[in-house]
């Protein structure tokens, strides 16, 4: 078992009776921020010496450049995201009951919305908890504090995360690049409860191994489940290619609605290990395969091999996780679009899928089309899929709505 988790009052973070100010710059644009935009960032604050020796994560009355103030932020001068909008009260007391309120408001949508306690429960500046994500496996949370207030407060969020749902484990998973940008250390632990690793998780007629303590983000990803139904009605007896296939996403959905064959490609061995469980556990092994490779070198062998799928889906990671690898992410998923083209059969489907915040959805398709016709196919787009709504966007903040997800159609 694991020791208890301290839920106490961060002793190093300013009680409401002293917070700091924090004053945008006088040609910032405060506009947006009074309409919703969560994000200072940092060459849009005075930062003078006293801003700069806050610590990551004190909490800060945030004045405009006439000192008028719009609300209560975290601040974290080692960011570029300087300062994050966590309540318009500047009064408001930032504890377990706080947390509570915040958290009981996203339980009550993702209950009306899911039979079965398994989704993502906190989605950040969405859902109120700037940099924090929760994915809920059954009576396991996984929690990703990826911004140093959440880091600082972890013990009240643990705290009012148990009491709300009825979680007995907590697993923390401090991994990512989104931490690093924080300046925060790396580390994944259980800090509450006890728990063996993989978990079965239930989707779309599907069973999923998902490894929460080892495995990628939260250990399964939650945000496809809409886009992996919309494959599997096209998949009945069709012969699917799963690429960039994690723990069998795409491929294990298609089989349970009656697809052929699924072949799925990772380059990762244990997640493909993991994909190979689910696949047992449903009872489905004899209709899955598994290949394991350079998700590139694998199109391209299965070109050389004259393969031929009804539905090939592309799930690849963050080609362009920040503006300045656009222009080079874009081109990665261009050549996916012209690799995987030349695998489907005529009349068959293509999926291309982004995860990329700074890849808006024009770009990506417009990437995905000159792919396909630098293929040499003509192609009629059927579908455009977002994440499923225990990710809702934050209408302010475009890079909520990060996920995309294309369905062609290939002559």
């Amino acid at each position: 078992m694991t020791p208890p988790f301290s839920h106490g009052e961060p002793e190093d973070l300013p009680q409401p009776h002293a917070r700091a100010v924090v004053r945008m710059k006088p040609k910032a644009e405060a506009r947006a921020i009074r309409h919703g935009f969560p994000w200072v960032y940092a060459d849009e604050l005075v930062t003078d010496r006293r801003t700069q020796s806050l610590e990551p994560g004190t909490l800060a009355v945030l004045e405009d450049g006439e000192r008028r103030p719009l609300g209560l932020v975290t601040v974290n001068p080692k960011s570029k995201i300087i300062a994050r909008m966590i309540d318009r009260d500047i009064e408001a007391v930032i504890d377990e009951a706080w947390f509570t309120k915040r958290l009981q408001r996203a339980l009550e949508m993702r209950t009306t919305l899911f039979d079965k306690p398994y989704y993502r429960l906190i989605h950040a500046e969405a859902d109120g908890l700037p940099g924090v994500v929760i994915d809920r496996f059954g009576d396991v949370a996984v929690v990703q504090p990826n911004a140093a207030w959440a880091e600082a407060h972890l013990g009240q969020l643990v705290a009012a995360l148990q009491a709300v749902t009825g979680v007995s484990t907590v697993v923390k998973n401090g991994s990512g690049r989104s931490r690093v940008l924080e300046g925060l250390t790396e580390e994944i632990s259980v800090i509450a409860g006890s728990m063996e690793a993989p978990v079965q998780v239930a989707m779309n007629g599907a069973i999923y191994l998902a490894d929460l303590l080892g495995g990628q983000k939260t250990g399964i990803f939650y945000d496809q489940r809409p886009n992996h139904a919309f494959a599997a009605r096209l998949a009945p007896g069709a012969r699917v290619l799963d690429v960039f296939s994690h723990v069998g996403g795409f491929g294990l959905a298609c089989l349970a609605a009656g697809a052929e064959s699924a072949l799925a490609v990772d380059g990762s061995a244990p997640a493909l290990a993991l994909a190979a469980q689910g696949a047992a556990a449903m009872g489905v092994t004899d209709r899955f395969t598994t290949r394991q490779g350079d998700a590139f070198d694998v199109l391209e062998a299965l070109a050389v091999e004259g393969a031929q799928f009804d539905l090939v889906i592309c799930d690849p990671p963050a080609f362009a996780p920040s503006k300045p690898a656009m222009v080079a992410g874009l081109r990665a998923y261009e050549r996916v679009a012209k690799l995987a083209s030349a695998l489907v059969t005529p009349g068959g489907y293509l999926v291309l899928c982004s995860c990329s915040h700074a890849a808006d959805l024009q770009s990506f398709r417009n990437s995905s089309a000159r792919g396909i016709g630098r293929g040499g196919r003509a192609a009629q787009l059927l579908h455009t899929g977002q994440a499923g709504p225990d990710h809702p966007m934050l209408p302010q903040l475009a890079e909520s709505g990060y996920l995309k997800a294309l369905f062609f159609r290939l002559d």
